[in-house]
């Protein structure tokens, strides 16, 4: 498969779960969608129709321990960014994700249910070239002792994440990432959110984690991990975090082209710093993937690498 052109599903697939902050249960759907399309998400199960939203910055209404979606009306979809990661990491660059409930199934608290889903459907390419969101200049944000960068990079796409919490079970943790199908499936998508016993109380009191459990979630008190199973990665939390950034990033729109930075992050940061690049127009262009004029001049689809293969699509003004 050329990396060349735009992709999407053969065909459907269908996760079932629960949210993991609503409690409630839901069956979320995988389809195929045309070109240029992106992700969209619908809305089913509603009283009155269907409601679509599309994937993207513009459509964030809430970033208070997940990433949620919405409209005019009101929040459409919470939890959005486990599935947007999985579709972005895989090499798929369009797609239906249709939710009969408030909220993405939280599955085993990773991508991985949704990696299982999108080989059931397979992944197909299309007629458009791939576009790309290039990273022309670095773009910052802090909020309190969190910081945040989208910076230049000259291939593909990295996340570098930097967590630091006062537990002696997590402490300070580093993660990097180039990312690539592969790199994707093997290293992030089995890393599980995670949360801490002494919050429970007050996340449930704010109307969140009502449907969380060991079975979704990698649990720490203030000496101990306690899930049987213990970790995936004994850099678990990290890589979740990587993950959770890969996810909000999609909302780009497009596949970007840059590195990331984020220095104890959160969903909140990635969309400021998100929002940040998309509002300086100087600091980025849309660029289209040419087809590769040598054997050796390609890589697999969704790596994000271009082999200096692109070509200006369409660009900020920078008068």
């Amino acid at each position: 498969m050329k990396f060349s052109r735009q992709t999407t599903l053969r065909s459907q697939a269908t996760v079932t779960g629960v949210g993991v902050h609503s409690g409630l249960p839901v069956s979320l759907t995988l389809g195929p969608a045309p070109v240029d399309a992106g992700f969209i998400f619908v809305r089913t199960g509603l009283d009155e129709a269907d409601r679509e939203v599309p994937a993207v910055a513009a459509s964030v209404t809430a970033t208070d321990l997940a990433t949620v979606l919405g409209d005019r009306e009101g929040p459409l979809v919470s939890t959005a960014e486990h599935v947007l990661a999985a579709l972005r990491g895989m090499g798929v660059d369009n797609a239906i994700i249709e939710v009969d409930g408030p909220e993405v199934p939280i599955m085993d608290g990773s991508a991985a249910a949704f990696v299982a889903a999108i080989d059931q459907a397979g992944i197909v390419t299309q007629s458009a070239s791939r576009r790309f969101i290039q990273v022309l200049k670095p773009v910052q944000v802090a909020i309190g002792d969190s910081f945040g960068e989208l910076r230049p990079h000259g291939n593909g796409f990295r996340v570098e994440v930097e967590i630091d919490f006062d537990n002696a079970m997590i402490g300070r943790q580093k993660y990097s990432i180039d990312l690539s199908p592969e790199s994707f499936r093997r290293e992030i998508s089995r890393a599980r959110t995670f949360g801490f016993m002494n919050n429970v109380a007050r996340l449930w009191s704010a109307g969140f984690a009502r449907g969380a459990s060991f079975e979704n979630t990698v649990v720490f008190d203030e000496t101990r991990l306690l899930n049987t199973e213990g970790l995936r990665f004994s850099d678990e939390c990290a890589r979740h975090k990587a993950l959770d950034a890969v996810g909000d990033l999609t909302l780009a729109g497009l596949p970007l082209l840059g590195a990331y930075r984020s220095v104890r992050g959160g969903h909140k940061l990635n969309h400021a710093v998100l929002t940040a690049l998309l509002a300086d127009r100087s600091a980025w262009r849309v660029v289209e993937a040419e087809p590769a004029r040598r054997p050796r001049a390609h890589v697999e689809a969704g790596a994000g690498m271009v082999g200096g293969m692109i070509a200006p699509a369409y660009g900020p003004d920078v008068s």
